[in-house]
């Protein structure tokens, strides 16, 4: 496995890590396995998103007689192996057909003890069964990411790294709203929601003033450029211009935020920041920290489970939008939140695309030796349905997960397959999760 990493540094003690370079390390075997997650809160529109349900009507989240009907009307597919089909929500994933593996029928845990959204995100990655823990209202324990670490995070400055979309600090919920990350029952892993805080954290930039890192280090950067063969040049002159577009970005999004904070607002001042430059903005770190092998498990939570206050969806609307207040209506809202979808799709189809754009020392990509799952923790908004949920995995974990296909599981297979079907994948010594009852072989090569 890739291990080796070489660093450009600077007399601040600013560091840039660097992904691998043949022309520096020699050889290697094979390349690093990663693991990723993009976690979209409150679920999503059905109709738009599922295969066979472009039919399914819209029922308010108040509708409790509706809702029973609603549910009854789900595509009822017997379990197996489909071609991909591109609903509306889907399609940006178009493109990277090949590469992605959408998995409907899988149903997480849910004890009837707390808030659906409570425990959508802080459960997601967890494996207990119901009432495993008696003491606790939630199943909720170690998550995936953690776990894994323990074995890809080794040789890693961050064992892993956990990133949130989520730029709003009117907190009326609790962390478990707000988190996918934990390192076990009611112990959080901090998220970093603003950019500059994870850049700084990644390149230790702090000694450097409001110097970026590619500023810093450019001396030593032009020396080591002619050092390296042409296919390495070129790599490395790539990654320098990715860290360099971050950096505008960031300098971008924080001066509009400081002239917003001028400003007399009906909403907070984060509110207006255009939700897609940030996401991507969080992404382009999180790819960047998994190339140069700062980290090989990363998470990005997209936003937080049911907080209302608005975020500005530029491609949608021109105004701030509550996600969670729409999904309470979606008769109402029903365009509005399909275009939020498909938006959050989007975001996931450019981090896709922009990881099998990276070359790795074999010649495959950073997508081919990743895991990166895009999920919610309901299958639809307004019922708070925790089973059928929206999964879509990217890339085939070193080439042992086949891609390019629909897999359709059997009603009530529990979310924890997948994860158990991951770990072992990855190499984890695990033989089942508490709340699993097998790997999905299905998708296995």
């Amino acid at each position: 496995m890739q291990t080796r990493r070489s660093f450009l540094r600077c007399a601040t003690g600013a560091t840039l890590s660097l992904p691998f370079l043949e022309s520096l390390q020699g050889a290697v075997a094979k390349p690093a396995q990663r693991l990723a997650f993009f976690y979209v809160p409150i679920g999503v529109v059905r109709r738009n998103f599922y295969p066979g349900e472009q039919t399914l009507g819209l029922v308010n989240f108040d509708d409790k007689e509706g809702i029973k009907a609603f549910r009854e009307k789900f595509a009822k597919r017997p379990a197996g192996l489909y071609q991909h089909t591109f609903t509306p929500t889907l399609r940006p994933l178009e493109k990277m057909a090949a590469k992605t593996t959408l998995i409907t029928g899988l149903g997480r845990v849910w004890q009837d003890s707390s808030d659906p959204h409570e425990q959508c995100g802080s459960c997601f990655l967890s494996s207990l069964a119901p009432n495993e823990d008696k003491a606790r209202k939630m199943p909720q324990g170690r998550t995936l990411d953690h776990i894994a670490a323990e074995k890809l995070g080794a040789d890693t400055a961050f064992r892993t790294l956990e990133f949130s979309c989520n730029t709003h600090r009117d907190n009326k919920e609790s962390i478990h709203f707000d988190n996918i990350s934990w390192y076990g029952p009611d112990y959080v892993a901090p998220s970093m929601r603003d950019a500059r805080t994870a850049y700084r954290r990644m390149f230790g930039t702090q000694g450097g003033g409001t110097r970026q890192i590619t500023d810093l280090v450019l001396a030593d950067a032009r020396d080591l450029s002619r050092r390296l063969g042409h296919a390495d040049r070129q790599k490395f002159g790539e990654y320098v211009e990715s860290i360099r577009t971050i950096e505008r970005q960031m300098d971008k999004l924080s001066s509009m935020k400081a002239e917003l904070d001028q400003m007399k607002l009906a909403e907070p001042s984060a509110a207006y920041i255009p939700r897609g430059e940030h996401i991507r903005l969080m992404g382009d770190l999180m790819v960047a920290a998994l190339q140069s092998g700062l980290t090989h498990v990363a998470t990005l939570m997209i936003g937080p489970e049911r907080w209302d206050t608005p975020y500005l969806f530029e491609e949608v609307s021109k105004d701030p939008l509550s996600h969670h207040k729409m999904s309470h209506n979606p008769i109402e809202y029903a365009r509005q939140l399909e275009q939020v979808d498909e938006f959050h799709m989007r975001q996931f189809a450019y981090l896709v695309e922009k990881m099998d754009g990276i070359r790795e020392a074999d010649g495959s990509t950073l997508l081919d030796n990743t895991l990166f799952t895009y999920g919610s923790g309901l299958g639809d908004g307004s019922t708070h349905q925790y089973d059928r949920l929206p999964v879509v995995v990217a890339g085939s974990g070193g080439g042992r997960i086949k891609t390019g296909r629909h897999l359709q599981c059997a009603e009530g297979t529990p979310l924890a397959n997948l994860w158990l079907t991951q770990a072992q994948v990855l190499g984890l010594e695990r033989d089942r999760f508490a709340d699993s009852s097998g790997t999905i072989s299905e998708i296995l090569a």
